[in-house]
C-alpha cells in the first residue's frame, strides 16, 4: 500500500485530520473531487475551542493573523450576546475568518507534513475486507484508478459517498425551511436601516475582503427547496418585505440557499471506513457550529486513527471516536434545531407573538451570568466533556485548561506547548519526575510541575495524564507513590498503548 489512509475531501476536517495523521508519521493520500479550492465560504468564524486546537498544535498565531476577533457571538440571534471572554479559556473569542482562509491555512499545514493532495479526483466505489480498503478514483478526464488503504476517512460532506457505499445509515428530518445567504461589496446601509434589518431578524456579519453577509429568512420564500438558486432580485425583494429597504445591496460574490435538515450518522465507524464532520452530521446553520465541530471530529480522531495503524492502539481505543463524538454531534444538532425553533415560530402567524414573548424571556435570561456561561460552553465547545468511566477522577473526560506551567528547571510553559508534537502530556504536580517505561518512550512528554496556575478542580490532584486532543485521560489524587504508580501503569497500559512495566525493574 502506497498509503496507510486515505482521506475522501478536502474541506477544514479532512484537511485537518491528514494533518493530525501526518503529524504521527501516517503515510495519508487526500482525495478531493473539486478541481481548485474552494473561494466561497459557507462558514466564516473559529470559535474558542477551534481555536484552542490550533495552540495545541502550535499554528494559532497562522490563523489569529488573518481576521479579527469577536469577544462573544449570538444565540439564535437573540440581542444579548454569548460572552465568549468570561469563560475559562485563553482564547476567550471568536476568530472571524472565511472558511477559504481556514482551509488555504490547513491546506498549507497538511503539504508541510507531507499529505499528497490530489484535486479533482472524485471517488467512485468502495469495497473494504479483513485487511484493508479499496477505492476506485475517477478524475476529471473520466479515467478510473484503483488505490488501496489500510483506512478510509469520509470527510466527502452532507451527500457522503464514503457513508452511503460502507452502508451507514443517516438518520433524521427532511428539510421543511429555507433560508438565504448573500455576500454582497461595497455594503454601506444607513445606521437606522441597519438597525431595522436587525430587528427584523436579518443576520449581518463580517465575511472578509471587503464583504458583508446577509442572512434572510423570508415567510413568503422559506418553503423554496435549497436546491433552487437564488437570485438578486428574490433577495432583494426579501429584503424589503422584511425591514423595508434593500441595504443598497449590489455586486454579490455569492448567493446560496440553505435548510434546516437534520441528520447524524448511525455510526462514525463501520470497521476499515470511518466519518468526519458533515458526512457525519447536517443541521441547520445556526451560531456557526458546524466547521467547528468538524475540526472537533478531525482532532479526536487523528491521534487514535494513527495509533491504529501503528499497531500500538490499546483495545477499544479507535471505537471510543464513536463514543465520543456522535453524542457530541447529538447535542450539537440539537441545539441548532432549538435556535431554529425560536426564529421560526415567530414567523407563524398563530404563535408569532407568544414566541416573540419566549424570545424576550430568553434574551432576558442570557443576561444572567450563569445562563450566559452555560449556553456560551455549549457554542464554544468549551464544556465538550467525554464519558469516563466508573471510578474515574472528576476531571477525566474534561477538556484540559492551557495552564501555565513552571517545572522543576524553572521551564515557563503551557499546557498546550507540551501538546504541539501530538503526543500525551504526563504532568506531575508533586515535582517529582515518573521513570517510564522504554515502551512509551518518546510517546509522553513528562513534566514535573513545580509551579501553576490555580484552579480548584486541580487542588489535591498529584499526577495528570492529558491527551493529545487537550482531553483528561487519566488524573490522580493518591497520596502513595507506589499506588499511584499502580495507577498510572494503568493508565498509561488503557491509553497509549502496549504494556508499560519496566522488565529492569
Amino acid at each position: 500500500m502506497g498509503f496507510e489512509v486515505i482521506v475522501v475531501g478536502a474541506g477544514p476536517t479532512g484537511l485537518m485530520l491528514a494533518a493530525e495523521l501526518a503529524l504521527a508519521d501516517v503515510r495519508t493520500r487526500v482525495v478531493e473531487r473539486r478541481t481548485e479550492a474552494t473561494r466561497n465560504s459557507r462558514a466564516l468564524t473559529l470559535h474558542p475551542r477551534s481555536v484552542e486546537l490550533m495552540d495545541l498544535r502550535g499554528i494559532a498565531r497562522r490563523f489569529l493573523s488573518e481576521g479579527p476577533t469577536a469577544p462573544g457571538w449570538h444565540f439564535a440571534n437573540l440581542p444579548t450576546p454569548l460572552d465568549f471572554s468570561r469563560l475559562d479559556s485563553r482564547r476567550g473569542y471568536t476568530l472571524v475568518l472565511p472558511q477559504a482562509r481556514t482551509e488555504a491555512i490547513l491546506e498549507t499545514r497538511a503539504r508541510e507534513l507531507g499529505v499528497r493532495i490530489d484535486r479533482g479526483q472524485q471517488v467512485v466505489g468502495l469495497e473494504q475486507d479483513a485487511a484493508g480498503v479499496s477505492v476506485e478514483v475517477r478524475d476529471v478526464a473520466g479515467g478510473v484508478t484503483e488505490d488501496r488503504a489500510l483506512f478510509v476517512v469520509g470527510c466527502d460532506g452532507g451527500r457522503s459517498f464514503v457513508r452511503q457505499a460502507a452502508g451507514i445509515g443517516f438518520p433524521g428530518t427532511d428539510e421543511t425551511l429555507t433560508g438565504m445567504l448573500g455576500d454582497f461589496a461595497e455594503l454601506e446601509p444607513s445606521p437606522a436601516a441597519l438597525e431595522a434589518a436587525r430587528a427584523a431578524g436579518v443576520l449581518i456579519v463580517p465575511a472578509g475582503d471587503g464583504l458583508t453577509r446577509l442572512v434572510v429568512i423570508d415567510p413568503e420564500r422559506m418553503r423554496r427547496p435549497s436546491s433552487e438558486p437564488v437570485t438578486m432580485a428574490e433577495f432583494r425583494a426579501s429584503l424589503r418585505r422584511l425591514c423595508g429597504s434593500d441595504l443598497g445591496i449590489a455586486a454579490p460574490r455569492w448567493l446560496s440557499r440553505f435548510g434546516n435538515a437534520t441528520r447524524v450518522a448511525e455510526r462514525y465507524r463501520e470497521r476499515r471506513v470511518l466519518l468526519a464532520g458533515d458526512a457525519t452530521h447536517i443541521h441547520f446553520p445556526a451560531a456557526g457550529q458546524g466547521l467547528n465541530t468538524g475540526l472537533q471530529d478531525a482532532m479526536n480522531l487523528g491521534w487514535k486513527l494513527a495509533a491504529e495503524v501503528r499497531g500500538r492502539a490499546p483495545a477499544g481505543l479507535l471505537d471510543s471516536y464513536d463514543a465520543e463524538r456522535r453524542p457530541a454531534g447529538r447535542d450539537f444538532t440539537e441545539n441548532t434545531e432549538i435556535q431554529l425553533l425560536l426564529g421560526e415560530l415567530t414567523l407563524t402567524p398563530e404563535y408569532a407573538r407568544p414566541a416573540a414573548a419566549l424570545r424576550a424571556l430568553l434574551d432576558e435570561l442570557l443576561g444572567l451570568d450563569e445562563v450566559n456561561r452555560l449556553l456560551a460552553g455549549r457554542v464554544s465547545a468549551l464544556s465538550t466533556s467525554y464519558p469516563a468511566a466508573a471510578g474515574d477522577d472528576p476531571l477525566v473526560g474534561r477538556r484540559m485548561p492551557d495552564l501555565g506551567l513552571i517545572a522543576a528547571d524553572r521551564r515557563s510553559t503551557h499546557v498546550s506547548e507540551l501538546l504541539v508534537a501530538g503526543r500525551f502530556a504526563l504532568l506531575d504536580f508533586t515535582g517529582g519526575s515518573p521513570r517510564l517505561a522504554s515502551q512509551v518512550a518518546g510517546r509522553v512528554e513528562v513534566v514535573a510541575v513545580a509551579e501553576h496556575d490555580e484552579r480548584a478542580e486541580l487542588r489535591g490532584v498529584r499526577e495528570l495524564l492529558v491527551r493529545p486532543d487537550g482531553h483528561v485521560a487519566w488524573a490522580s489524587r493518591t497520596a502513595d507513590p507506589v499506588a499511584r504508580e499502580a495507577e498510572r501503569e494503568r493508565a498509561l497500559t488503557g491509553w497509549v498503548g502496549l504494556p508499560v512495566a519496566d522488565p529492569a525493574r
